[in-house]
């Protein structure tokens, strides 16, 4: 039987080539298509945890590669170190947002046009291996696929820094962001308070 297409596949830019592409250099894979259905459209496995030293050179990467202008990035706020508020790019700066209620293991890239962009981060101490599998596996058509699921094909041992813990509190809860001024409450909250809230 075949599968039914639930959504439609659309080019990410018309600049971007139609090939998945892997940057071995930047450690960084896009699907040139994105598809609805696939819960991340590439990878990236930084060389720190240190958000300061490693976006710039994701912003711009990105930003050649598929033709579009980054402006705002969002990540988990446990998953990270020195994550600042904005991030000079080319002319403008890249407003960086950080939560509690997202998955750790993404980090989503908004543009000025079009549908955002979802990487999958492996994590920067990850062997060589199974790295460069998951840069592979994500580079090619995921849909259908968990996030559980592409590290397992990618045989990506489960980091504890990166694991999934979600704020119980709704999405738009003060308790549960951080960002540009936002509400900080339960800032001094550790994040072993976090983590033990988290469902088993």
């Amino acid at each position: 039987m075949t599968p039914a297409l639930l959504s439609q596949r659309t080019p990410l830019s018309p600049v971007s080539s139609a090939i998945p592409r892997v940057d071995c250099a930047l450690r960084l894979s896009l699907h040139p298509v994105l598809d609805q259905r696939a819960v991340v459209d590439g990878a990236w496995w930084p060389s720190s945890r240190d958000a300061a030293a490693e976006l710039p050179n994701l912003i711009a990467a990105v930003d050649q590669r598929l033709g579009r202008t980054t402006l705002r990035i969002s990540v988990h706020r446990d998953a990270w170190q020195r994550i600042p508020r904005r991030i000079p790019a080319r002319g403008r700066q890249v407003r960086i947002g950080w939560f509690r209620h997202t998955d750790p293991r993404v980090i989503t890239l908004i543009f000025a046009a079009g549908e955002p962009v979802v990487l999958l981060v492996i994590p920067p101490d990850t062997a060589a291996g199974p790295a460069e599998a998951t840069l592979k596996l994500t580079a090619q058509d995921t849909a259908g696929l968990t996030t559980d699921d592409i590290l397992t094909l990618a045989n990506l041992p489960p980091d504890p820094a990166f694991r999934s813990t979600f704020c119980s509190a709704t999405v738009d809860s003060p308790a549960c962001w951080e960002n540009e001024g936002g509400s900080v409450i339960a800032q001094e909250t550790t994040a072993s308070d976090d983590r033990a809230s988290a469902p088993a």
